[in-house]
């Protein structure tokens, strides 16, 4: 390949930003890998721990933890950007575009940008909880920096981070929205507890929302459920209903997915090649 050491390694500074950005193979692209994850989890706890009823001089050193990875995750976001072959492919890119998101409230509260353009750095803070979604990223693909897994583990996978998604995301935005006025909400986790019996439509009662902010996140996550969570199981049930069949379109009806020993299209009977092993 063009621009690669005889190794596989490639020569050029801004190939190797992509290869090891990409890379689950490597050592270095591994404990990339690695590192982003911990951060990233670190990003998410610290989110969650700043809920809670901490001394002042906790609160501070969450706030310098935050920035610093902030600080990290955007470097990684620019060098996404630098390192890819198409940049504006690359920049709108759903993955970019939510590693971007999850690092921009804090920026901006850093800045101080959020009165000058009328934007409240509460709200800032708050949609910080949408840092979650990077976790998406380490499910885009079968290969991670432990190895290889089958198409059917990856996609259950997603409709799990997509659950943990929904109740994450709807918590925080939940807690925001009810931690000031609402005496059942005092720390994210009253928000996640309220959130899952919500979404479960368990309704025990003993939290309801008390602003109308709470209760359109409360519909606003309810929706967001019933949408996502059975877009992502169905993609695992059609998985599981295809059984042996393969991946050959009939060149007459169009129909695709046939029986691996099928020779001819059972929509409309005709002749289909395709490769495969006789069992004599």
């Amino acid at each position: 390949m063009d621009g690669h050491a005889p190794g596989g390694a490639p020569r050029a500074f801004r190939e190797r930003v992509r290869f090891y950005l990409l890379d689950h193979q490597t050592r270095l692209g591994q404990a990339i890998d690695i590192a982003l994850l911990a951060l990233n989890l670190a990003f998410v706890g610290v989110f969650v721990v700043q809920s809670y009823d901490i001394s002042q001089s906790t609160r501070d050193a969450l706030w310098r933890v935050e920035v610093a990875i902030a600080v990290v995750f955007s470097v990684e976001y620019v060098f996404r950007l630098y390192g890819a072959r198409d940049r504006l492919d690359e920049a709108t890119d759903p993955y970019t575009v939510v590693d971007l998101f999850s690092v921009l409230p804090t920026l901006m509260a850093i800045a101080a940008v959020g009165p000058v353009f009328g934007v409240n750095i509460g709200f800032l803070r708050a949609i910080r909880v949408v840092r979650v979604l990077r976790f998406y990223r380490f499910a885009r693909d079968e290969e991670f920096f432990f190895g290889t897994v089958e198409v059917s583990t990856l996609r259950a996978t997603k409709l799990l981070f997509t659950v943990l998604v929904i109740f994450f995301v709807g918590a925080g935005l939940f807690y925001s929205a009810e931690a000031a006025v609402n005496p059942g909400v005092a720390n994210f986790g009253d928000a996640f507890y309220y959130m899952v019996i919500a979404l479960t439509t368990v309704g025990f009662g003993d939290i309801v929302p008390a602003t109308r902010l709470g209760r359109w996140v409360t519909v606003g996550s309810v929706l967001a459920a019933i949408v996502l969570v059975p877009w992502q199981a169905s993609k695992i049930i059609r998985a599981w209903t295809r059984g042996d069949r393969v991946d050959v379109t009939c060149p007459n009806c169009g129909l695709t997915g046939h029986d691996a020993d099928a020779s001819h299209c059972k929509a409309c009977g005709r002749v289909i090649y395709q490769e495969y092993e006789s069992d004599e």
